[in-house]
């Protein structure tokens, strides 16, 4: 009896270590240097349960957060994603991989956002330094699944806007992208903007000190939903929707984020849109967050072909 107790204690001991370094992992204040931004660059990780007793090489899936005071951490301490993705993939209803949430910020006051795009005037380059130094940083420290097929993108507000950017002008650079509540304005909403709240918006990434139709820049141009959706390849998303756009009936930027839907139609690019009870806002966004990641499992893996 003594014998059979000391077995069934080993053998629970063992279910509880395996139990513990089975867990999840979400890792902050990380970093990749960067050439381009001539400073680190800091960023969150999160490592899929089981992620140290596995060999496998896992899709990648970069987190773009919302403007303001948004920040990498905000996905997980705001929004829960780690727990989110721990159920999804315990459950089997989507596949493990690795969230990587950049920092998207100028700086730490953030006073003028990035939205992770180069500025204007090229002080900062944050969507190049994204490309040439962020990402393949990222792929060469953690264990990524080759290519684009392999990689997708998830943003909110300002990030889904990114997200959006991203994936329509480098279709062969990502799986498929959900984008919850984007942050499109119309050029009245622009133009409406007080002085202040304009510079704190778009100051970098249009130019500081405008005013009036000096804001319809060319840099603005080329965000109109119609000009990112007649310039992308349809034939790259002819086959599933590979993007995923959703946002809340009360949103603000709810006109934008529909210009965008009916220009994607127009343009023959296939893509989902749902719009839901709701505001631009974390209770929006956190409940938005399941079915944004099951649409990123649906599409990872899957070539253009299909």
């Amino acid at each position: 009896m003594r014998h059979l107790i000391s077995r069934v204690l080993g053998l629970a001991l063992c279910l509880v270590a395996l139990t513990q370094t089975a867990h999840a992992e979400v890792r902050f204040d990380n970093v990749v240097g960067s050439q381009i931004m001539g400073r680190p660059v800091h960023f969150a990780v999160y490592l899929p349960p089981g992620y140290r007793q596995d060999t496998r090489d896992y899709p990648v899936l970069y987190l773009l957060h919302g403007g303001g005071t948004g920040q990498p951490s905000d996905w997980f301490t705001l929004a829960g994603l780690d727990q989110i993705l721990d159920r999804l993939i315990r459950s089997g209803q989507i596949r493990p991989l690795i969230a990587v949430a950049p920092d998207g910020r100028r700086d730490a006051d953030n006073r003028i956002a990035t939205y992770f795009l180069d500025d204007a005037d090229g002080a900062m380059r944050w969507q190049s330094m994204f490309f040439q130094d962020f990402m393949p940083a990222i792929e060469q420290r953690y264990p990524v699944l080759p290519g684009g097929d392999n990689r997708a993108l998830l943003g909110i507000s300002m990030g889904a806007v990114a997200a959006i950017t991203y994936h329509l002008d480098r279709p062969d650079g990502f799986a498929g992208a959900s984008a919850i509540s984007p942050a499109f304005r119309r050029d009245a909403q622009l133009l409406a903007l007080s002085p202040p709240a304009y510079e704190a918006r778009y100051g970098g990434v249009l130019g500081m000190g405008l005013d009036g139709q000096d804001r319809i820049t060319a840099d603005w141009d080329r965000l109109r939903p119609e000009n990112l959706a007649a310039g992308a390849d349809q034939t790259r998303f002819a086959h599933i929707p590979r993007l995923f756009i959703d946002l809340g009936a009360d949103d603000p930027f709810f006109a934008g984020a529909s210009d965008l839907h009916l220009a994607l139609k127009d343009a023959g690019i296939r893509h989902r849109f749902r719009v839901q009870e709701g505001g631009h806002d974390w209770p929006y966004w956190r409940a938005a967050l399941t079915d944004a990641l099951r649409h990123i499992d649906a599409v990872l893996g899957r070539g253009y072909g299909e």
